[in-house]
């Protein structure tokens, strides 16, 4: 398989961020909350979705993510996984990051999957 297989990219808004943590081996962390609001069309009928989610900045991405402006939108990359190991929830790993203008462009020119609700 030569593309990643857990890639998820969501339009969604700082709502809560924690500040920069370390873990024992000395990597950084920023955790946060993240909300996403958007109205798809799903079988011709617009639907109105609202969530928020758990999502971690780890290693160099957790200086930038640490800046970022709470309460403004940004477009994030990531993967998800398992909150632990054993556990069932499920948390957002960021990869990186954008100001929705500038991801906008870029995704527009390069990953158009058809989606129009923030979630591909």
């Amino acid at each position: 398989m030569d593309q990643p297989n857990n890639v998820f990219q969501l339009v969604a808004v700082v709502a809560e961020r924690e500040v920069i943590r370390y873990t024992p081996a000395g990597i950084p962390i920023v955790s946060a909350i993240l909300q996403h609001r958007s109205e798809p069309i799903e079988a011709g009928i617009k639907r109105l979705i609202e969530f928020e989610i758990a999502a971690l900045a780890v290693g160099e991405i957790s200086g930038r993510f640490s800046k970022a402006q709470l309460g403004e939108t940004f477009w994030f990359t990531g993967f998800m996984a398992r909150k632990s190991r054993n556990g069932r929830s499920l948390v957002f790993h960021i990869t990186d990051f954008a100001a929705t203008e500038i991801a906008d462009e870029s995704i527009s020119q390069n990953l158009d999957t058809g989606a129009k609700n923030g979630i591909r």
